[in-house]
């Protein structure tokens, strides 16, 4: 056998043993919630109890209701999204198309908002919200998001790679800017976009801090505040069956997503510039 056939079995063997180890904390949680109600988790028997059951996950859907945090998550993450997508396209045209005096220092500026820390910018945002009179409402979770530094880069990035040429041209031709961009550089761009796209759904899907402290009823409560209901379960201790079926629930709707979409967000990604 040769020696490259040999060190590659071998890269193969580590990557699996990695991924296997990588992946046990999401095949314990599948097997804890199939795991049934009355078998509680004891010291060297963890994993699978005496049969397959899905009384978790209908005890889940009875303690929350799950489909109006999944409406209220749907909801917050679409009107953070389309938002963020129309003012980091302008903004990541306008940085990489244009050149205008002090355009370097602003885009500076701009993704300094990356080094500041979600936590410093709770109490500000809270007290805008507060005056503007939306506690409690989708809106309250989606207005301090709708700007992106990280969409503005990374479009910036993407539509610096487009040869100008072709926005020169479309503006002989009497094309506006928008039309230069609508028609020119968003269809050269949809993989960045749609990475940028999975990455904001992803994050703010997840998000529970903000949220946590800007609502307060069932009615505008997303998927993670949701959950966190799990643990809040009284004086049995926690129930770990019941809450990785909770968990399970909320985390589906972004596994589904990138299994769909998972080439166009590493093509995103790599024709960006970003490594």
């Amino acid at each position: 056998m040769r020696k490259s056939t040999v060190w590659r079995i071998a890269g193969l063997i580590i990557g699996v043993v990695i991924a296997l180890l990588w992946m046990m904390p999401l095949i314990w949680s599948v097997v804890a919630s199939l795991r049934p109600i009355n078998e509680p988790f004891a010291r060297g028997h963890v994993w699978f109890g005496s049969t397959l059951s899905l009384a978790n996950y209908i005890h889940a859907f009875q303690i929350a209701p799950f489909g109006r945090y999944f409406i209220n998550t749907v909801l917050m993450v679409t009107a953070i999204l389309s938002v963020q997508l129309v003012t980091s396209s302008l903004a990541g045209f306008a940085f990489a198309f244009y050149r205008f005096p002090g355009d370097k220092i602003l885009f500076t500026i701009i993704l300094t908002q990356m080094m500041i820390p979600t936590v410093a910018l709770l109490v500000p945002n809270f007290q805008t919200i507060r005056v503007l009179g939306l506690y409690d409402t989708i809106w309250a979770m989606a207005i301090p998001f709708w700007g992106s530094a990280f969409g503005t880069f990374l479009l910036r990035q993407t539509f610096l790679g487009i040869p100008r040429d072709y926005g020169d041209a479309a503006r002989i031709d009497g094309c506006t800017w928008h039309m230069i961009l609508r028609f020119v550089y968003l269809p050269m761009a949809v993989p960045s976009i749609i990475a940028f796209s999975i990455s904001s759904v992803n994050w703010h899907w997840n998000n529970l801090l903000w949220p946590l402290i800007i609502t307060q009823s069932d009615k505008t409560r997303p998927l993670t505040v949701g959950l966190a209901r799990f643990t809040q379960l009284g004086e049995i201790g926690a129930q770990w069956g019941l809450l990785s079926a909770a968990t399970l629930i909320v985390a589906l709707p972004l596994f589904i997503l990138f299994v769909i979409f998972q080439r166009r967000f590493m093509e995103g990604f790599m024709t960006s510039g970003l490594k």
